[in-house]
């Protein structure tokens, strides 16, 4: 009897200390999670030089959403602009930011955005400046080399055979016909009226008014603010600030943001190809397209 009420302790103090050491385990697991997560957070997102692609971006956006700490993005945007696909996507996915996820979205310029830089700018709750930032630059361009001379000169001759009429539309060998240069130009209006009624939407300004600074031409960020095209002047923390009070977090909000990869040579022309969607450089106008929302 005595050595089964002695078995009998050891089982209960045992299965005691069991459930006291899961139970510290578990309390500190969860702390560490908590630790880890932290309070509310504003996720930075950089987008910085020439707009190539939209992966990089959409796919931060998209894993700063599956953080539950996340109440706000800063989008901190130093570029001249870039691909007229690339900007509209990434602007769309701010936008669902705000209206599907209900986030807040601040925009910061630095020293530069422009064009494409701009126009994702434009999808932002709030956009703040520097008064020296070189913005604006609502317009498109597209620029076409041409080589024809060059290659005559040294005895190089293109011979083309395509399936249509059009299919060496701005080829670098040649000079535009008529009918080609109205063909790029409905093109080009066509992207130009879609950015013109992106502006306008978003920043809610009458679409006239819009059209009247839609001229290609740059603003510093002073002038952008008078114009309506940025709300407040700013810098980085500034936009913070503001990242954080539009998503309810009180004093200085904590900030998260993704590493991005280092810089490779393989990433960079997989960015060339990316950027050249209408096939190969010089059957097409493919690598000047994607400059359509670049500051020259």
């Amino acid at each position: 009897m005595a050595r089964r009420s002695v078995l009998r302790a050891v089982v209960v103090v045992g299965g005691a200390g069991l459930l006291f050491f899961a139970a510290v385990f578990t309390i500190a697991y969860l702390t560490g999670i908590r630790e880890a997560l932290g309070g509310p957070k504003v996720a930075l997102v950089e987008i910085e030089g020439v707009i190539l692609d939209s992966k990089e971006t959409t796919d931060q956006l998209e894993r700063h959403l599956q953080n539950p700490t996340v109440r706000a993005f800063l989008i901190r945007i130093n570029s001249p602009g870039g691909g007229v696909a690339a900007s509209q996507e990434i602007y769309e996915e701010l936008l669902k930011v705000r209206r599907v996820h209900g986030k807040p979205v601040v925009a910061s310029m630095g020293s530069l955005a422009a064009s494409g830089g701009y126009y994702v700018a434009s999808a932002a709750d709030r956009i703040l400046a520097n008064p020296g930032t070189i913005t604006g630059s609502i317009g498109v361009i597209m620029q076409i080399p041409n080589f024809g001379e060059l290659l005559q000169k040294i005895g190089i001759r293109s011979v083309v055979i395509k399936s249509g009429a059009y299919k060496d539309l701005a080829s670098g060998t040649r000079e535009l016909t008529p009918d080609e240069r109205r063909i790029l130009q409905s093109v080009l209006d066509d992207v130009h009226d879609q950015f013109i009624q992106a502006v306008a939407d978003s920043r809610r300004l009458e679409r006239r008014r819009v059209e009247q600074l839609a001229d290609g031409r740059i603003f510093s960020g002073r002038q952008a603010q008078e114009l309506g095209l940025v709300d407040e002047l700013g810098n980085l923390q500034d936009a913070l600030a503001r990242a954080g009070a539009l998503a309810g977090i009180s004093g200085p909000p904590a900030v998260t943001q993704i590493e991005k990869p280092r810089f490779s040579l393989l990433r960079l022309l997989t960015g060339w190809q990316l950027a050249e969607p209408w096939g190969l450089p010089g059957s097409s106008p493919s690598l000047t397209l994607a400059y359509l929302l670049h500051l020259p």
